[in-house]
């Protein structure tokens, strides 16, 4: 199994947006095993988002899934508006 985090510093004053955003698109998606976080310590404004996958190739077949669905791309417009960077870690769990 593996855990990717996918995390964002959002532009002040967008963090709580852009975590709403996440968190209703990962539910309308039926993402399974997939959280939302947000900064309580650390660098300001940080969304988190957490999701268990079984092998790398179910992160891929996901990510050409969603860049296909029209749906959660409309559900996802201006995103790349309320952040300043971000990335990809992907973590095997032991």
């Amino acid at each position: 199994m593996f855990v990717v985090r996918e995390f964002f510093v959002a532009k002040p004053g967008f963090a709580s947006k852009l975590a709403t955003m996440m968190k209703a698109t990962m539910e309308a998606g039926k993402v399974p095993r997939c959280r939302v976080m947000t900064d309580v310590t650390g660098d300001f404004n940080t969304v988190v988002m957490e999701t268990e996958i079984d092998s790398l190739a179910d992160l891929e077949k996901r990510m050409q899934e969603h860049s296909s669905d029209d749906k959660m791309r409309e559900k996802m417009k201006g995103y790349t508006d309320m952040y300043l960077t971000g990335g990809r870690e992907i973590y095997r769990v032991w």
